[in-house]
C-alpha cells in the first residue's frame, strides 16, 4: 500500500493534494502535515513511498525540509515533489541542491499532478524491488559458486518481469547483467551481452555519459537522483526515459557495479507537450494564438529598446468571411481560415510571426523593419495576396482590412500594440474595407456607429424585436431527443434577421446584456411549459448566463422569480456558464452559485477548452456538464491533434463525475468518433440548424416518425448562442 506524505501550512491545498493522491489507486495511503517539522518527526519512525511538499512554508523551507529527509538513511531515495511557482528559479535551484526529485507549478494542474505522482511512485515501487532483489544478491556472492549462479538465474527471472531496462556493470564498465527488456532493446538476448562493454548495449555518446556518471556514483557511493535522458531506438523512434542508478555491494561493502534502471515516460513527456503546444497555438490553423503573440512582442520590444530597431505589427480581418460562412456553413468557412493561415505563411519571410487571434482575424508580426515603408509594403502585399482570384475553390477572392502600428513608438506594451492596430484596422474597414491604414494617436474613435447601434438595440429591447431559433440536443446512449438549445437572435427592422455576433459584444459592454438575457431566460423557460402542455415531452430548457449579470444583477433571485412565473421545474433549467465567471474568484459569484443550486437547477460550462486551462475551478463548483467547443469538434476530421483535445475533454469529464456534450456535430463521422470516445450529447447541423419553435416542433414530430423521439426522464437546455 503506497503512503504519500502532503506537507503544506495551506489547509485547502492539504485537502487538494489529498483528494487528488487518492485517485492514483484504491490503496493509497495518505498522510498530511502543516509543516516540515511533524512530517521529520514521522518520517523518522515510519517508511513513505512519496512526499510532496510546499516550498514556502513557516519554520522550514522545502529545500531545509528535503535536506533533512535525505539525512535520514532510509529516505536517501525517497521521491519528494516540490510546489513551486515558476518564476521562483532561486527556490527551484535550492530544492535541486537539496535533492528534490520532481516540480509542480502553482497552481498545480490536476492532471499533470496525477501524471508526474503515478510515475514516481511507480519508479518508486520498482527501485524497491530491485533493491530488495539487490540485497539479496550480495548475500548470495558470499556462496558457492554454484548457488551463485542458480541465484543470479532466479533473480534474473524475476528482473526480466519488471517493466523496465534494467542492467548492471562492472567498474571497468563491462555489463555483468542486463534483463530481458533491456536486451530487447538492443535486438539481442541477454546472455550475449553479458561481458560486453557498456558502449555496446547503449551507443557511444550515451554510454560515455553512462560511463561518468557511474564513477560519480563509486566516488561518492550513493544512488544518482532519477534523470530523463532521450533514446533513439533501433527502428529510430524517440523514446524519453526517467533513469537512476544505484551501486552494488559484495559481502565486505566494497562497491563492485552499479545497477542502471530506466523507465520509458515517452507518452508522459508528450502529453506534456501536446499541452504546451496547446496553450500557445490556435487549434484550427495550428498557428501562433494570441498569448504566443504576446510573447513574441514582448521579444521585439525588448530588442527595440536596446538597439533602437524598429518593427510592424499588422491587424489583418477578413472582410467577407462572415457571409461565407452563413451561406456555405462553418465546415466551408474553417477551411476558408486553414486557407488563408496557409497562404499567410508563404507570402512572409523566415523569422516573421503569423497569429490567428480568434474569429476571422489574423496577425502579422514584421520584425526588423527600416522605416513605414517596409511596413506599407508588407500591407499592401496581404491585401493584394487575399484579393487575387485562385484555382484553388477555397483560396476564393475573399479580401481584407489591414490596420499597422510601428513599435516601440506605438505602444510600450502588447496589449497597447494590438488595441492601436485594432484601431488602425477598422478605420480601414470603416473606409469599405480592401485597404490598409497606420495607427496615429489622433485617430478618430468609431463612437458614432456604435453609438447609432447601441440606440438601435435598445429600441430592439422596448419593440421585443428578439427572438429565439431552436437547436436539438440528442443523447448518444439512447439517440434521443433530451433537449434543446436555443439561439437568440434580432429581427431588425432594416438589416433583417442578425446573429449574436453581430451585437452581442456591444450588448455586454453596454449592459443591455442584462435585460435582454433575462428576456432570454423567461422566454426560454415559457417555451418550455409550452411545450410540455402541447405534449411536445419534458426537455431540459439551459440559459447562457453572462458575467455582467452577476455583477449587476443579483442573479439567484431572477432565476427564483422566473422559475415561479412561467411554473417551469428547477431541474428543467441549466444555466451555462462561461470559464470567466468561474474563474473569478468573486465571493458575490460563489453566493449567487450556491443559491442556484438550492433552487434545484444544474449549471454547466459552455465551450469548455477554449478559454482557461486549469481545472481547478470546475471542482470548487457544483456542475454537472461540459461542454466541448465546436472548433474541436469540426477540427476531428483534419488530423489526431482535435481527437486527443476531444478525447482528454470527455475523460476529464468523467473523472470529476460530469457529463460531457459536443457541439458543431455536422458529419457523420464526427457523430462516429464523439460515440466512439464516450460523449453523452451530441448536437449539430447533421442534426438540425437552429429552428424556430413551430419548426422545431415539427422537425421533433418527423423523427419520431422515423423511430426517434424525446426521452421522457430527459432534459433539453436553451440558452443565448454564437453559431
Amino acid at each position: 500500500m503506497p503512503k504519500i506524505l502532503i506537507i503544506d501550512d495551506s489547509s485547502t491545498n492539504r485537502r487538494i493534494y489529498s483528494e487528488l493522491s487518492r485517485q492514483l489507486q484504491a490503496d493509497v495511503s495518505v498522510r498530511t502535515f502543516e509543516n516540515g517539522r511533524k512530517a521529520l518527526d514521522w518520517l523518522a519512525a515510519n517508511p513513505a513511498d512519496l512526499v510532496i511538499t510546499d516550498y514556502r512554508m513557516p519554520q522550514m523551507t522545502g529545500a531545509t525540509l528535503i535536506s533533512a529527509v535525505r539525512a535520514l538513511p532510509q529516505h536517501r531515495d525517497l521521491p519528494i515533489i516540490v510546489v513551486t511557482a515558476y518564476d521562483d528559479r532561486r527556490y527551484r535551484v535550492a530544492s535541486l541542491e537539496a535533492g528534490a526529485t520532481d516540480f509542480l507549478l502553482s497552481p498545480v494542474d490536476h492532471v499533470e499532478f496525477l501524471a508526474r505522482a503515478r510515475n514516481l511512485l511507480k519508479l518508486r515501487a520498482q527501485h524497491l524491488l530491485i533493491s530488495q532483489r539487490a540485497d539479496q544478491l550480495e548475500i548470495n556472492l558470499n556462496a558457492t559458486d554454484l548457488l551463485l549462479r542458480e541465484s543470479r538465474d532466479a533473480l534474473a527471472q524475476v528482473i526480466d518481469t519488471v517493466p523496465a531496462l534494467i542492467s548492471a556493470v562492472d567498474l571497468d564498465g563491462r555489463c555483468v547483467f542486463v534483463n530481458a527488456h533491456q536486451a530487447a532493446f538492443v535486438g539481442k538476448m541477454p546472455t550475449e551481452l553479458v561481458g560486453y562493454s557498456v558502449e555496446a548495449l547503449f551507443g557511444e555518446e550515451r554510454g560515455h555519459i553512462s560511463r561518468r556518471l557511474d564513477q560519480l556514483v563509486v566516488k561518492t557511493g550513493y544512488p544518482l537522483l532519477p534523470r530523463e535522458e532521450e533514446v533513439v531506438t533501433a527502428s529510430g523512434e524517440h523514446r524519453v526515459y526517467l533513469t537512476s542508478k544505484a551501486p552494488l555491494h559484495d559481502g565486505t561493502g566494497r562497491i563492485t557495479s552499479i545497477l542502471n534502471t530506466s523507465i520509458d515516460i515517452t507518452e508522459r513527456r508528450q502529453a506534456e507537450q501536446r499541452l504546451e503546444y496547446l496553450a500557445n497555438h490556435d487549434s484550427l490553423t495550428g498557428l501562433p494564438n494570441r498569448l504566443m503573440l504576446r510573447d513574441h512582442l514582448r521579444r521585439e520590444l525588448a530588442r527595440g529598446r536596446r538597439g533602437d530597431q524598429n518593427f510592424a505589427l499588422h491587424f489583418i480581418d477578413l472582410d467577407r468571411f462572415k457571409a461565407v460562412n452563413d451561406a456555405d456553413g462553418h465546415q466551408r468557412g474553417d477551411r476558408l481560415l486553414q486557407n488563408v493561415a496557409e497562404r499567410l505563411k508563404r507570402l512572409v519571410r523566415p523569422g516573421y510571426t503569423v497569429a490567428r487571434l480568434g474569429g476571422d482575424e489574423f496577425a502579422v508580426l514584421q520584425p526588423d523593419i527600416d522605416g513605414p515603408e517596409d511596413a506599407g509594403q508588407l500591407a499592401q502585399a496581404i491585401l493584394d495576396m487575399l484579393a487575387a482570384e485562385d484555382d484553388d475553390l477555397e483560396a476564393m477572392k475573399i479580401g481584407a482590412s489591414v490596420g499597422v502600428t510601428i513599435g516601440p513608438p506605438d505602444g510600450a506594451d502588447p496589449d497597447e500594440l494590438l488595441r492601436n492596430s485594432d484601431q488602425a484596422m477598422y478605420l480601414a474597414k470603416s473606409l469599405g474595407g480592401g485597404t490598409w491604414r497606420f495607427f496615429s494617436a489622433d485617430m478618430a474613435p468609431r463612437a458614432s456607429q456604435r453609438a447609432q447601434i447601441e440606440t438601435e438595440l435598445r429600441s430592439a429591447v422596448k419593440r421585443q424585436e428578439f427572438e429565439l431559433h431552436y437547436q436539438p440536443l440528442i443523447e448518444l446512449r439512447s439517440n434521443c431527443v433530451v433537449g434543446v438549445e436555443a439561439l437568440l437572435r434580432w429581427r431588425h427592422p432594416q438589416r433583417g434577421l442578425l446573429r449574436p455576433d453581430a451585437f452581442l459584444n456591444l450588448a455586454e459592454e453596454s449592459g443591455l446584456i442584462v435585460p435582454i438575457n433575462e428576456w432570454v431566460l423567461r422566454e426560454a423557460c415559457r417555451q418550455g411549459v409550452a411545450w410540455q402542455a402541447a405534449g411536445v415531452g419534458t426537455l431540459r430548457i439551459a440559459v447562457n448566463l453572462s458575467p455582467i449579470q452577476f455583477r449587476r444583477q443579483k442573479v439567484g433571485e431572477l432565476v427564483r422569480e422566473v422559475l415561479a412565473d412561467t411554473g417551469l421545474r428547477p431541474d428543467l433549467l441549466e444555466l451555462e456558464l462561461t470559464e470567466g465567471i468561474l474563474i473569478s474568484d468573486d465571493e458575490q459569484v460563489v453566493t449567487q452559485m450556491e443559491l442556484l443550486r438550492s433552487l434545484g437547477v444544474s449549471l454547466s460550462v459552455d465551450d469548455f477548452g477554449t478559454g482557461y486551462s486549469s481545472l481547478n475551478y470546475i471542482r470548487n463548483f457544483p456542475l454537472q456538464r461540459l461542454k466541448i467547443d465546436s472548433s474541436f469538434v469540426r477540427d476531428l476530421a483534419h488530423g489526431p491533434r482535435a481527437l486527443a483535445i476531444v478525447r482528454t475533454i470527455i475523460d476529464l469529464g468523467h473523472i470529476l463525475n460530469l457529463q460531457v456534450v459536443a457541439e458543431g456535430v455536422e458529419e457523420e463521422a464526427h457523430l462516429t468518433v464523439l460515440r466512439a470516445e464516450g460523449c453523452d450529447e451530441v448536437q449539430g447541423y447533421y442534426f438540425s440548424r437552429p429552428i424556430p419553435p413551430d419548426a422545431f416542433v415539427e422537425w421533433l414530430l418527423a423523427r419520431e416518425a422515423e423511430g426517434g423521439g424525446v426521452c421522457t426522464d430527459g432534459a433539453g437546455r436553451a440558452h443565448v448562442g454564437r453559431i
